[in-house]
């Protein structure tokens, strides 16, 4: 019984949130742990993503089958590649329409990605492009699964260029899960 009225309000917020043009409840960027890269080399990238309070979106691995997982997808170009992305644990959470607890993520969500810079790539400053593929819902109803969209700049620089830290604040706590 528990599991029709999941699935009831889910079909009813995502109907709701499609009907109203929903407002969006994530917000994310992407942060580069250094000021530029070199070509032929590997860089730390990170997702931050904002979830709106009284919001939770649900873990990328999440607990029950028919749940959408929160998902990050980049458009590989001719120099950038995004090789992995590591996600976090998600938050165990009760909540009254389901019998057993889920894993969500609530707040804020890092994620880290390791961008592969082709070797061939020459001075100058490239976009990469994505999307934080997620579908949010609250305590009675779930919105229809949504995607915020990610750019950043890189900037290939040299290999006699040094580079330098950036974004310590967003890298810090990432490398400290």
């Amino acid at each position: 019984m528990r599991l029709m009225a999941a699935a009831f309000l889910f079909l009813l917020g995502a109907g709701m949130a499609s009907a109203s043009g929903a407002p969006q409840v994530v917000s994310a960027q992407v942060f580069l742990a250094t000021d530029a890269v070199h070509a032929g080399q590997t860089a730390r990238i990170a997702v931050v993503a904002h979830i709106q309070p009284g919001y939770h979106i649900n873990d990328h691995k999440p607990s029950l089958d028919y749940l959408i997982p929160t998902r990050v997808v980049f458009q590989d170009s001719p120099v950038l590649k995004v090789e992995s992305i590591v996600y976090p644990r998600g938050k165990s959470m009760k909540f009254d329409f389901l019998d057993s607890p889920i894993s969500v993520y609530e707040g804020e969500v890092r994620l880290e990605s390791i961008l592969k810079v082709d070797r061939t790539a020459k001075p100058g400053t490239y976009s990469l492009s994505g999307k934080f593929m997620y579908q949010a819902c609250n305590d009675h109803a779930c919105l229809a699964p949504t995607s915020v969209p990610l750019e950043v700049k890189i900037r290939v620089v040299p290999a006699s260029v040094p580079l330098k830290a950036a974004n310590s604040e967003v890298f810090k706590t990432i490398s400290s899960r």
